[in-house]
């Protein structure tokens, strides 16, 4: 199982399942992240924690822990 977690810099991905329950998987799918939608990797910070993306046509910054739910092919 890849995440977003483990996707490089530059790489756009599409979702294809999101891991949680209640509110944590709640709030990703409030912030646009929902299956079959492409996501833009734009920036990682230097420890890795957090990602900056592009989802919908919006930057979005993620954390580690919530990126790690996000499954993606």
């Amino acid at each position: 199982m890849q995440t977003l977690k483990d996707a490089g810099i530059g790489q756009t991905v599409k979702v294809k399942r999101l891991h949680g329950e209640g509110a944590v998987k709640r709030r990703i799918m409030d912030m646009g992240i929902t299956k079959g939608v492409e996501v833009h990797i734009r920036k990682v910070a230097p420890l890795g924690d957090p990602i900056e993306v592009t989802v919908r046509g919006y930057e979005l910054s993620l954390r580690k822990a919530d990126s790690e739910m996000i499954e993606i092919e």
